[in-house]
C-alpha cells in the first residue's frame, strides 16, 4: 500500500467516525456536511451515502433522503439498511417536509441496560405507521401517567403507544412515589416500535421497590450504546455479531434486544 492510499484510508476512517458522533448528538445539518465532503472524496462510499439518507431524514428532506439512500442502493443492491429507509420514506411521503432542525437525542447513556434499573419494552396500542416511521433510533420520548396507563408521547406531544399494563402501573406507583425516568426510541417502524425506560432517580421511600423486576434482566448484558445509532446506516450484520440477548427475547433487525416476554410473566415477578 502507498503512503498516499494510507493517508486516504486514515482521513477516511477519521471523517466517518466525526459523522457518527454528529449524528449520536443529532447534529444533522452538520452530519449533512460531512458526508457530502465525504462523498466528494469517496463516492463510492455506501454507508456515507447512507448516514446522508439519516441526516437528511431527520432533517423532514425526505426528496434529499430518498436520493441519498437510492444511491446507496445503486452500489449495493443488497444494502438492507438503504432498503429498509427507502420503504420508510414511502409512508412518509414524496414531498419535502418542513426542516425538523437538530433532534432531541437521549444521552447514549440511557441505552446502557442496568439490572433493575432498566428495561426495554415494546409499546401496544400504538400510533398509526405515519407517526411511527418518523421516530428513530436514540430519540427522546416523553412518560404521562394517565389513570392506570402510562402513555408514550414523542417531544412534540404526539401519542405513541402504552407501555403494557403491568409494567406501567407499577412504574405509575413508582413515579407518584417520587421516583424519575427518562426514556427513548430503541427501535421503531410502521408497526411496532419498543422503548428503554431508565430509572434516574430513586426516592428514599421507595429503597425496597424494584423498577424492573425478573430474571430476563439478569440475562441481559450491558450493550454499546452507540450502536443504537450505528444500527441507523452500517451493516446490520456486522453490529449484529456477538450480541447477547435474554433466552426469551430476539435481536431487532437493528441487531439490539427487544421484550417479547409475556405480561403473565410479569405479573408473576411483580
Amino acid at each position: 500500500m502507498s503512503y498516499q492510499e494510507d493517508q486516504q484510508g486514515k482521513l477516511k476512517r477519521q471523517t466517518s467516525k466525526q459523522a457518527i458522533t454528529l449524528a449520536m448528538e443529532g447534529r444533522w445539518q452538520e452530519s449533512v456536511e460531512v458526508n457530502s465532503n465525504i462523498i466528494e472524496n469517496f463516492p463510492n462510499d455506501v454507508e456515507a451515502h447512507n448516514r446522508l439518507g439519516k441526516a437528511y431524514m431527520e432533517l423532514g428532506n425526505y426528496v434529499k433522503a430518498k436520493e441519498a439512500y437510492d444511491k446507496a442502493l445503486h452500489l449495493d443492491q443488497y444494502n438492507t439498511i438503504a432498503k429498509k429507509n427507502l420503504q420508510r420514506l414511502t409512508h412518509l411521503g414524496d414531498g419535502e417536509a418542513a426542516p425538523k432542525g437538530n433532534t432531541e437525542k437521549a444521552d447514549p447513556d440511557l441505552f446502557i441496560e442496568e439490572i433493575g434499573k432498566a428495561g426495554v419494552l415494546n409499546l401496544y396500542q400504538i400510533a398509526p405507521a405515519d407517526k411511527l416511521v418518523k421516530m428513530m433510533a436514540g430519540d427522546k420520548v416523553i412518560l404521562k401517567p394517565l389513570n392506570l396507563s402510562l402513555v408514550v408521547e414523542n417531544t412534540r406531544g404526539e401519542y405513541l403507544g402504552l407501555v403494557p399494563s403491568r409494567q406501567g402501573q407499577r412504574l405509575i406507583k413508582l413515579m407518584e412515589g417520587g421516583n424519575k425516568y427518562t426514556a427513548a426510541v430503541v427501535s421503531s417502524n410502521e408497526t411496532s416500535i419498543s422503548v428503554i425506560i431508565r430509572e434516574t432517580y430513586q426516592d428514599p421511600s421507595q429503597m425496597d421497590q424494584v423498577s424492573f423486576p425478573g430474571k430476563k434482566l439478569e440475562e441481559i448484558q450491558p450493550f454499546v450504546s452507540d450502536r443504537i445509532f450505528q444500527a441507523e446506516f452500517e451493516d446490520e450484520e456486522e453490529l449484529g455479531e456477538g450480541a447477547v440477548y435474554a433466552e426469551e427475547g430476539v435481536e431487532s433487525p437493528d441487531g439490539i434486544v427487544e421484550d417479547v416476554e409475556e405480561e403473565k410473566d410479569w405479573e408473576q415477578e411483580a
